[in-house]
């Protein structure tokens, strides 16, 4: 049912007049790349209600301040991405025996622990036509910054790659993600689960600096998964705003799978300016 409401929600986007390129608060990659010689700062907070830590046991509401975001543009078909925070604090309402549960040293009633830092290389292939989409590729890597002690990570390293699609019809930008992730088995160092990874957008320009977005993202299991590596999908729906070079955003995100969040929320803002020269 609540893959139903979040196709529903996508469609509603669509029917109705041109869109940048997906940044906050959507989670889809777009094809397009931000420029030769620009650079692109995300910063912003979420809150997140019935988090759940599969391995840890944990269970509660997570506040992510501040998530930061960086992307360079190396050239006109290409940017590097680094991804991460400073601060995720678990107010914990739940303790449930899970596989690294006793590694856990948080005793009280909340934990805290940085963001894994994500880096990737997103590269336009094809560049979009009134006749086709712009297609792109992007792989990145996750670092295993958080720490299993605190109950938020997993000491682990994934990889991830991705073909990206886009395409802007009037007013309606639509971006598509395929691909696959490689997560390492938390419990066990020389298994890992290979999974699919999935994301559809919608952003639609109400005026011509105002938009509505929205998103279903995701992961999908294909075998029976070990503990941190399950399917895990969520719908984001949101609003943006850019005044000049800074764009401000707000949204709101719902679990999809019994073990995402039930419910949260996220803003931010973005700022792109050319910051060098590409020889």
């Amino acid at each position: 049912m609540r893959l139903i409401f979040a196709v529903t929600v996508l469609v509603s986007l669509v029917i109705g007049g041109s869109a940048n390129a997906q940044q906050r608060p959507l989670v889809t990659e777009d094809p397009e790349v931000i420029g030769a010689g620009r650079l692109l700062i995300e910063g912003g907070l979420d809150y997140s209600q019935d988090m759940e830590y599969t391995v840890s046991g944990l269970q509660g509401n997570l506040l992510r301040v501040p998530v930061i975001g960086v992307s360079v543009g190396i050239s006109s078909i290409a940017e590097l991405q680094i991804d991460g925070g400073f601060f995720n604090r678990l107010s914990i309402t739940d303790r449930r025996t899970a596989a690294l549960s006793s590694l856990v040293d948080a005793t009280g009633d909340h934990t805290h622990d940085v963001e894994d830092i994500v880096i990737g290389t997103k590269i336009r292939l094809i560049g979009e036509s009134a006749k086709h989409p712009a297609f792109g590729f992007r792989f990145a890597t996750r670092l295993p910054n958080a720490s299993n002690e605190s109950g938020l990570g997993l000491d682990t390293t994934d990889f991830y790659a991705s073909i990206l699609g886009g395409k802007t019809v009037r007013s309606i930008r639509v971006a598509a993600n395929a691909g696959i992730a490689f997560l390492s088995d938390p419990t066990e160092g020389h298994r890992q689960n290979d999974v699919l990874t999935y994301g559809v957008s919608v952003a639609r320009a109400v005026t011509d600096r105002s938009e509505f977005v929205g998103e279903v993202n995701g992961r999908f299991a294909r075998k029976v998964p070990y503990p941190g590596t399950e399917s895990r999908s969520r719908l984001n729906l949101g609003a943006r705003y850019t005044r000049g070079s800074i764009r401000f955003d707000g949204g709101l995100f719902i679990g999809l799978t019994s073990i995402d969040p039930t419910i949260g929320f996220t803003t931010g803002f973005t700022y792109v300016f050319h910051a060098f020269n590409v020889p």
